[in-house]
């Protein structure tokens, strides 16, 4: 398997994993590095036609079970769908979705306009996250309104 976690640690012997989108429950029965992978063996299934179904599918673990994070960062989908504000608590929209970069997170924000704004995930920008509230507050750099793509 391709690793996507920062946290391939907890992928060992005994964990409960879920497969795919549907989420089907299967438990790891041993696990070693292979390349820049993993090889996943899991319980009750022991033949390579048997898990073949689940090629290129996508691992999940259970969000009760995921490490905390330092003070300040967030799991992506601790953040989507939130509400985005500016400093005078104005609704900018909703926060859709979350781009990598090389150096710093994009907010891609689903306006009230209906358009989308684009937001550094920086310090200057992302003043605060009430994760209780569900309402991330927000400075507006100059020229940044500028940067609004239209939606398609």
């Amino acid at each position: 398997m391709e690793i996507f976690t920062d946290f391939p640690e907890r992928l060992r012997p005994k964990k409960k994993i879920y497969l795919g989108e549907s989420h089907v429950p299967l438990t790891i029965r041993s696990s070693r590095p292979h390349g820049q992978g993993l090889l996943l063996a899991f319980e009750g299934i022991r033949t390579p036609e048997e898990v073949s179904r689940f090629r290129n599918q996508v691992l999940y673990v259970s969000s009760a079970h995921r490490p905390a994070l330092p003070a300040g960062e967030y799991y992506h989908d601790e953040l989507l769908g939130m509400q985005v504000v500016d400093e005078d608590g104005r609704i900018l929209g909703e926060l859709a979705e979350i781009m990598q970069t090389g150096a710093n997170d994009v907010y891609v924000v689903s306006g009230v306009n209906g358009r989308e704004l684009l937001l550094p995930a920086t310090a200057e920008v992302v003043l605060h996250i009430d994760l209780l509230q569900k309402v991330i507050q927000v400075h507006l750099l100059p020229g940044l309104m500028d940067e609004e793509r239209h939606s398609t």
